[in-house]
């Protein structure tokens, strides 16, 4: 079962305008409950991007890297490739928080 907080390598092809694109390692961010379902939210990783106010640090598989929290997106689970690894608990609450923080009235 599809985890929140694991990091799959995603294919984020075919894409339209600016969303990001390729196989890239995403962030399972929607909930368990959630993750029965056909569908999952992602957040996908960069290590070439620009920082922004929503755009949390990673260090993974030794790259430093951004998860973008702007280009978060539901995507069938078809395009998840394999498991990578998982974010650690501090980082998930850092996620969560600024989730909360993005979505608040």
């Amino acid at each position: 079962m599809v985890k929140r907080f694991d990091i799959y390598l995603v294919n984020l092809n075919p894409t339209v305008g600016s969303e990001i694109k390729k196989i890239r390692p995403s962030i399972i961010v929607s909930p368990n409950e959630m993750n029965i379902l056909k569908t999952v939210i992602i957040a996908p990783l960069t290590s070439k991007g620009f920082e922004f106010i929503f755009r949390p640090k990673l260090k993974f598989q030794n790259k430093n890297g951004l998860i973008l929290l702007d280009q978060i997106r539901a995507i069938d689970k078809s395009r998840l490739v394999k498991k990578i690894g998982t974010v650690n608990q501090q980082k998930a609450r850092i996620i969560s928080n600024m989730l909360v923080e993005m979505f608040q009235l």
